[in-house]
This record gives structure tokens, sequence and C-alpha cells, in this order.
């Protein structure tokens, strides 16, 4: 019997046929390194936390949703909705597919009573941000040298800029209210955007031209082509 069935038998034999009223799968880690250079290990270490875990999470407490007509909410972020940034592309493109498969869910379990809602915060005030800054320097020292070259005056930059931006981030309260908001409420909205910078990202970054956009974040990360 897998883990996942194990799970599922444990916790239906304490709720029993009362089911449950909402699933919360917020789990996740960021992988970060240019992609050029990024070990495909990391890349799938990256999905199976992000994505796949959520789903088999997911698979395995439907069941007791269905009973009890639950919500089901998913962690995601702004990075999942907006353009990707540079360096953290497996990070973005685990919150892009986890904004797909909610989308997906959303329509699936309308029949079941099943409303499915999407919590995209911003920058949140978190230890995560000082972590990152501990492990910087191993993550660029584990770079071949060409690597180091190309990218690690951009990887340093974005670094800066990321730090600042989680120092003001919002208090982790915020973000849990409206996780309970989209536990709670009569209806359920599809999407929840938590924070002044993924309120910014989603309403001005994003309806930018593509090829505008990329050029004002090459130019403030050092990344501007070099003819």
């Amino acid at each position: 019997m897998n883990g996942r069935a194990v799970c599922f038998e444990r916790i239906a034999a304490v709720v029993g046929d009362r089911g449950i009223d909402g699933l919360v799968n917020n789990a996740g880690i960021t992988v970060q390194d240019p992609l050029e250079h990024l070990s495909l290990d990391d890349l799938r270490w990256q999905l199976e936390v992000n994505v796949t875990g959520q789903l088999a999470v997911t698979q395995a407490f439907l069941p007791l949703l269905r009973k009890a007509r639950g919500r089901l909410v998913f962690t995601s972020s702004i990075a999942g909705r907006a353009p990707g940034l540079p360096f953290v592309g497996p990070y973005s493109a685990s919150k892009a597919a986890i904004e797909q498969l909610a989308d997906a869910l959303r329509v699936e379990l309308m029949p079941a009573g099943i409303q499915v809602a999407l919590i995209e915060p911003g920058s949140i005030a978190t230890p995560t941000w000082e972590k990152g800054d501990a492990t910087f320097d191993d993550l660029v020292a584990a770079l071949p040298p060409e690597a180091r070259e190309r990218y690690g005056a951009a990887m340093d930059r974005a670094r800066k800029l990321a730090s600042a931006t989680g120092r003001r981030g919002i208090d982790p309260v915020k973000v849990a209210r409206k996780i309970e908001h989209a536990l709670t409420a009569k209806h359920a909205r599809a999407r929840y955007l938590v924070g002044n910078d993924a309120r910014a990202r989603a309403f001005i970054e994003a309806p930018l031209p593509e090829r505008l956009r990329d050029k004002v974040v090459a130019r403030t990360l050092g990344l501007s082509s070099k003819r």
C-alpha cells in the first residue's frame, strides 16, 4: 500500500462519514538557478514538491471533501500569474502549473459542489529571505566558471532586489486571513491577490508588451544585450 493510501485511511478513520470542510495546499519550496545550468534533478524536486505533491494530497482527500461539499484552496503566488523573472524560472513554472491545475479542478468539481480558490501573494515577511541570502554564495559557487561570468552579477542584483522586497513583505497573518475567507465565504472567488507588490505586478507588469517588459527587467538586472 502506498503512502498516500495509508495517509487517507488514517484521516478517514478519524473523520468517519463527516468528511472535511476544507483542504489547503500550502507546501512549497524555491529552486533558483539560471535555466541554462539548472540541474534536471533540481527541477524535478521543485515540481515534485510544489505540483505533484499538491495534486497527490488533493486526490487523497477528495473523497472526504465530497462528503462535506468542502472547499479546496491552493497557495499559489503572483509568480504563477505574472510573466516569469530570471533565475527563479523553476519556482515560477511550478506556480503556473498550480494555477492551471486549480483552474481545471474548479470546473471538474463543480458538480460535487466543491469550490476551488487560488491565493496569490506577493512577498511575505518570512525567514525564507534570510535563508536565501545565507545560501546565495553557495549557489553561485556551485555554478561552472562560465556561468558565474555570465550570470553572477545579475544574480547578485536579483538577490538584493528580492531581499529588499522581502523586507517590505506583508505579514503572513494577512495571507492566513485571505485563506480563511476563501474557506468560509459563501461564494469563494477563483483568485485572491494578496499584497501591494502582487497587485502591482498583476495590473502594471503583466499588461505591458512582452518585449518592453523583458527589456525593463533585463536592464534592471544588467542583462541587457551587448550589441
